[in-house]
């Protein structure tokens, strides 16, 4: 058992739940990972496992078919699934992100309709808030929901749409004319079945492709275009629109724990990379673990692994006991995400020429780390988060 990133206090079941991942991941991901990310292929034979194994279902109760497990079980398996390939977690993140808005928000036949297929990962959820002309400006949503009696019609383009293609269920988040004074107020989110694949997938629906990116690849991200398409009022998320944002922060702030235990996974692989070659490469007559510059860097970036770790499992456990995460939830993803990215650095400058060669997996992780940076709310917004929920908490009396 490696001594980094372990966690104290887990149930019995959650001990099995991990070992079972950490194998998976061993015997079925790392191996392929870098064929696979090479040629943008879909892990569909790895999804598969997952389906097996039940990660799908993870934190769906068990009344609907799944494990019933809690939070910080889902972001100690996203941690292990992403020091194989971050890739594959992102086929799982928007799933258990749908999975929690409706568990948490649906309607009694919402919940019963869905939630069972999901856990079995016949329903493939994914989620959709930005816009081109938006990121984390989610007030600022133009796509709009127009009520046709029964119906309502949408119209306008969403954007980064991670699993837009190999997803059959998009929760969106639109605005509908509420009438409430403040913009947040007017939104709405609703729960959009739609077929696999790109095109025009249904009337009035287009996914236009897969957008090319940097890393994060395998795994589709693209594009959802709404032109006259007509959705049942049974869909909207809850039965009642205008509450379709904090049925989102609710969603993006267990994100927020999923995207700093993808960044605790890759910085725990890159680590684990240099350790390896710093024991196997030799200069000057010695191995380079030998010599202090590189024996410190492996100090610092074995620190830094523990302390992302740490946070991310306390934003974690604090949402399970129902309290308020956001400013932990924050803290998390802001000091993983950047110590993922110093990390993976640190760990390409270990692996000297080599870090740059293809043959090597540290090459892959160096880009993926920087899409931590942004994903779920970049370092900014998470220290727009923090700074604004501790001076609620720190309030001058003066």
């Amino acid at each position: 058992m490696a001594r980094l990133a372990q966690t104290a206090g887990l149930t019995d079941v959650q001990q099995e739940i991990l070992s079972t991942v950490r194998d998976f991941v061993n015997k079925e991901i790392i191996p392929h990972a870098q064929a696979l990310e090479h040629e943008d292929a879909y892990p569909t034979d790895i999804v598969e496992g997952m389906k097996e194994m039940g990660l799908f279902g993870l934190t769906i109760p068990e009344e609907f078919g799944g494990l019933g497990e809690s939070l910080l079980t889902y972001a100690l398996v996203v941690e292990q699934i992403a020091r194989g390939w971050m890739s594959v977690s992102g086929v799982i993140n928007t799933h258990f992100i749908v999975a929690h808005m409706l568990k948490q928000h649906g309607t009694p036949e919402q919940k019963q309709h869905y939630l069972p297929r999901m856990a079995t990962g016949e329903v493939r959820g994914s989620f959709s808030m930005s816009e081109p002309d938006l990121g984390s400006d989610v007030a600022a949503i133009k796509t709009r929901a127009v009520r046709e009696g029964e119906d309502f019609v949408i119209d306008g383009q969403k954007m980064w749409l991670t699993n837009g293609g190999t997803s059959n269920l998009t929760a969106v988040l639109v605005r509908t004319d509420e009438g409430a004074p403040k913009p947040h107020q007017n939104l709405t989110t609703f729960l959009v079945d739609k077929p696999v694949g790109y095109g025009e997938v249904t009337p009035g629906l287009t996914i236009p492709g897969k957008i090319a990116k940097m890393g994060y690849k395998g795994v589709d991200t693209t594009e959802m275009v709404f032109s006259g398409y007509r959705i049942g009022a049974g869909q909207v998320l809850g039965g009642q629109t205008g509450k379709g944002f904090g049925h989102m922060m609710d969603g993006v702030e267990v994100g927020r724990v999923n995207v700093a235990a993808r960044a605790c996974g890759i910085s725990l692989r890159a680590f684990e990379l240099a350790v390896d070659y710093a024991q196997q490469r030799k200069t000057f007559g010695r191995q380079i673990a030998d010599h202090q510059a590189i024996a410190f860097k492996l100090a610092e970036m074995a620190t830094k692994v523990e302390a992302a770790h740490l946070m991310m499992v306390n934003a974690a456990r604090l949402k399970d006991s129902g309290q308020r995460n956001d400013v932990e939830a924050g803290m998390a993803k802001l000091i993983a995400s950047e110590y993922c990215a110093e990390v993976t650095q640190e760990s390409f400058r270990i692996h000297g020429g080599y870090g740059y060669s293809k043959e090597y997996e540290i090459e892959r992780l160096m880009r993926e780390a920087p899409f931590l940076l942004i994903g779920e709310g970049t370092s900014e917004i998470q220290k727009t988060i923090i700074s604004r929920g501790l001076l609620r908490e720190y309030q001058s009396r003066g």
